[in-house]
């Protein structure tokens, strides 16, 4: 079963890869049809195909290309058979001319929709940028990196949130997941970032960041209307990175445990107290509370939101992240997230669900590699 899924998946990539070619093999397979046939037997669909195919296929030098060969091809077979001048013949030309003509208007429709679209990714691609800013490389001793994936295909951004920034508290981290989508979850993204951004440079704490966050997130609820605002909610990691100590601090609101991973072993952080996400701080006062986590050098903290652990494969099976972390160094945080997201997608088979927004640091190692290696005795 699983060779034969391959097979298939082989022939899928070689056909799309010679797509190109599929115009002239509808005029040749045409012509010979038409030749090796009745007189009365008609190969326009053929002739019809072709210049159609070329169309959405190709530029609008081989549709008009396409359009003159059937046009010639028609004519020469309706010539061969006696058949150019009743009123048969001239109606399967006329036809054929016809449809040469709209292809070449459906090619540049086609241009003019593919340019406009590539103008909404780059307009898409700078409002990532300006709500999620990509954060520096490194800073101080930590190397750090991101990767967003949104589920909807070709969009750029979607209910997911990341951010990092040093401070004088140290480089401070979030990584969030808006309840709902579109352009309000969009919204959500840019109030969240903006609040966290000012906070995380003024507030002494990680408690007051959230509060802060809090606040934010419920004055934009109360401006708007809808039972979306109304129950809207973000789940939310916090982070802390003091600048000469061997550990980080976290505040998690009701999201993911963060993974610490070190020398082939992976630690699930887990809150000491669990928490309600941001925005409903209104249904219980006072809850906040920051665990205090050891993060030694060569160490690598990984923040994600749930569009990795809930995806799933044909058989229904949740993404574990921690069994292909587990027993293997990466080099870097940037290998890290590259293999998360291929091992995902492999599991997957590509069909992501929800977004996925992956943000990892690594405190620099004594000494660097060149590659993942695996150890035998990694523990999860």
């Amino acid at each position: 079963m699983r060779t034969s899924s391959a097979g298939r998946a082989t022939l899928g990539r070689w056909c799309l890869r010679h797509l190109h070619f599929l115009p002239v093999l509808l005029l040749v397979g045409g012509a010979l049809f038409d030749y090796a046939t009745s007189p009365h037997v008609s190969a326009e669909a053929f002739y019809t195909a072709a210049p159609m195919t070329a169309a959405a296929l190709l530029s609008l030098r081989a549709t008009i290309l396409a359009g003159i060969g059937a046009c010639a091809a028609d004519v020469a077979l309706l010539t061969h058979f006696g058949l150019i001048g009743d009123s048969g013949g001239w109606s399967e030309l006329a036809a054929v001319v016809t449809v040469s003509a709209l292809a070449i208007v459906v090619n540049r429709l086609m241009h003019y929709s593919y340019a406009r679209m590539q103008s909404a990714r780059r307009i898409a691609l700078a409002a990532q940028r300006a709500v999620l800013p990509q954060p520096p490389a490194s800073i101080g001793p930590l190397r750090i990196a991101v990767r967003y994936q949104a589920a909807v295909k070709d969009a750029q951004i979607g209910g997911d949130l990341y951010g990092a920034q040093d401070t004088p508290y140290g480089v401070r981290c979030l990584v969030g997941d808006v309840r709902g989508k579109g352009l309000d979850a969009v919204k959500v993204v840019a109030v969240a970032m903006g609040a966290f951004r000012e906070a995380a440079e003024e507030e002494p704490t990680l408690v007051g960041v959230a509060a802060r966050l809090e606040r934010a997130l419920l004055r934009e609820r109360r401006q708007r209307t809808g039972p979306e605002h109304i129950e809207g909610f973000v789940t939310a990691v916090l982070v802390e990175i003091p600048h000469r100590h061997d550990q980080l601090r976290l505040l998690n609101r009701g999201h993911p445990a963060p993974l610490v991973l070190h020398a082939g072993r992976v630690h699930t952080a887990e809150p000491s107290v669990p928490a309600l996400p941001l925005g409903l701080a209104e249904l219980g006062a006072g809850q906040d509370r920051t665990d205090t986590v050891p993060f030694p050098s060569g160490a690598t903290l990984l923040l994600y939101t749930d569009g990795l652990n809930e995806a799933r494969n044909r058989a229904g099976d949740f993404f574990d992240p921690t069994a292909g972390l587990t027993g293997v160094e990466f080099p870097g945080p940037d290998a890290l997230l590259d293999a998360l997201l291929s091992e995902v997608n492999r599991h997957s088979a590509g069909r992501i669900t929800d977004d996925m927004a992956l943000l990892a640091i690594t405190r620099t190692p004594p000494s660097s590699d060149h590659g993942p290696r695996r150890h035998t005795h990694g523990e999860r």
